[in-house]
């Protein structure tokens, strides 16, 4: 038996990295979840990893971004899974400049990533959550607590030099946070944020030939930190190094169980003791 049995998941971004520990991790206690990747084959390869491991999951390709998405995501897991209880919006990658030379696309493209695809996935399952406690109620059934985890970052809470759309997005989320945890605090939906520090992914790693780059919706966006550089952002962290994936699974995890089920419009840090 598994703390999240019978719950049908939703995690934006998880063909790699954070996003499929998430998954993953969700699968493992139980919940159906569906997978989404910008690319068919981490999408996949996920949904597999998660079947093989006796789990349940499905996958739906495609960008966060594009029109239509949300709706798609969201039906997904009411056609495939039964319903939808759980939602981690966490897609998202950085393109990083100083103000002076950040172009009207780098900061559309982040905000409409990191925000207003949160914005869109919500609104998409306003109608879907409705109509499920509304059914509940009218049977005299209880209400399921709902859980929805969006993921922000410490730059969202402190900023962070050379990346005022992606701090401006983080930030934005706590705002949705905590207003739909008014909203939907009827429904008997929790919904917090999860912060993430230095979490160690493809995107904090510099290839060997120390050119590395990743392909967005055919943009070359370069990611990777100097290793010096990253040595010195970890010395800073009070647990001495930066996080795995799977312990940042572990923080949205918690915040999908039901020892959580009285905890909503927070945002906890997940950055091994760093504070801003």
């Amino acid at each position: 038996m598994g703390t999240l049995d019978g719950k049908a998941a939703i995690v934006s971004g998880s063909g790699r990295g954070i996003g499929r520990e998430i998954a993953m991790k969700l699968a493992s206690e139980g919940a159906g979840v569906v997978v989404n990747d910008l690319d068919e084959g981490p999408a996949h390869e996920t949904v597999t990893a998660i079947t093989e491991a006796g789990g349940r999951a499905v996958a739906c390709v495609g960008s966060v971004t594009d029109e239509g998405f949300a709706e798609r995501f969201v039906g997904t897991a009411v056609d495939e899974l039964g319903g939808l209880d759980i939602i981690v919006n966490n897609a998202g990658y950085t393109w990083d400049s100083v103000i002076q030379k950040m172009s009207d696309e780098q900061w559309d493209a982040i905000l409409d990533v990191h925000l207003k695809a949160p914005f869109r996935i919500l609104r998409a399952a306003q109608p879907v959550i409705a109509a499920s406690v509304k059914a509940a109620r009218e049977q005299g059934a209880p209400v399921p607590c709902r859980k929805v985890v969006n993921i922000s970052s410490v730059a969202g809470l402190g900023g962070n030099a050379g990346q005022a759309n992606y701090s401006a997005a983080k930030a934005g989320i706590t705002g949705l946070t905590k207003t739909l945890a008014k909203e939907w605090g009827r429904y008997n939906v929790t919904v917090n944020t999860v912060a993430f520090g230095m979490i160690k992914t493809r995107l904090t790693e510099v290839p060997a030939d120390g050119d590395g780059t990743i392909d967005v919706a055919g943009r070359e966006i370069k990611v990777g930190v100097n290793p010096d550089l990253l040595a010195a952002m970890e010395s800073m962290i009070p647990l001495g190094r930066g996080g795995t994936p799977e312990e940042a699974a572990g923080a949205v995890y918690m915040f999908c169980t039901p020892d959580s089920n009285y905890v909503s419009a927070q945002t906890l840090v997940c950055g091994g003791g760093f504070m801003i």
